[in-house]
């Protein structure tokens, strides 16, 4: 498994309802925002880069996914600092399969 949600139990205070409302708007939201990231990559938009990988790196923090919110903040700093296009393209694979495993996840185990 490649998320826990610790950090969402801990809010949730036992509420099923919100922990499916955190998930769900996770699922909403963040394949449609690596969507954009990559699309910004194609276009070689560093600023576009940059709010993209800030804006999914809180979401996968909060599905305790350490490693992809590195590579999400990674993908952050390089996008805010300019760095090449080629640069942020050997990163992105990395966080684009973490994404797309944890959506598969998420919508067995949640069945939504």
């Amino acid at each position: 498994m490649i998320y826990n949600l610790d950090k969402i139990n801990e809010m949730a205070e036992g509420d099923e309802a919100f922990i499916n409302s955190v998930i769900s708007v996770f699922l909403e939201e963040v394949p449609q925002d690596l969507e954009d990231l990559e699309t910004a990559l194609d276009q070689q938009n560093h600023e576009r880069v940059y709010k993209l990988a800030h804006k999914i790196k809180p979401n996968v923090d909060l599905l305790g996914m350490e490693q992809t919110r590195a590579v999400a903040l990674q993908v952050e700093t390089l996008g805010k600092n300019n760095a090449s296009m080629d640069e942020i393209r050997k990163v992105f694979p990395m966080l684009k399969k973490d994404i797309h495993q944890v959506v598969a996840e998420l919508h067995k185990d949640f069945d939504l």
